[in-house]
């Protein structure tokens, strides 16, 4: 038996719902805090989270804009050397180390330094 007074059940549109599921989606969203920025008890958002898991991923594919990916140029190849020569008592080593992988070398002298 109905009153008067009674109080009739809120109504949410798709796009809402959708809306408040995606934001709290978002990495360190909170379902209690996305929900009552909506006015919505937290209970109602737990629930649409729960038949949107059931349901299955859904394909939007409005979110996605087509790119256009220009093809990597390849850069010319550094023919040049750096050229080190370490002594060490009567020891002494000579190398040839290409200029392109010069960060290579430094990290390589880095370590036989040490």
């Amino acid at each position: 038996m109905a009153t008067e007074n009674s109080r009739k059940r809120r109504r949410y549109g798709a796009e809402l719902k959708a809306q408040i599921l995606a934001e709290c989606a978002a990495p360190d969203a909170s379902v209690a805090k996305v929900a009552m920025a909506h006015g919505i008890n937290a209970n109602i958002v737990h629930g649409w989270r729960k038949l949107a898991r059931e349901a299955g991923p859904v394909a939007v594919t409005e979110q996605f804009v087509p790119v256009a990916v220009a093809p990597e140029v390849p850069r010319p190849m550094d023919e040049r050397a750096i050229e080190v020569e370490l002594r060490r008592g009567g020891i002494t080593v000579k190398l040839s180390w290409p200029m392109s992988a010069v960060l290579d070398l430094s990290a390589w002298m880095r370590e036989l330094l040490r």
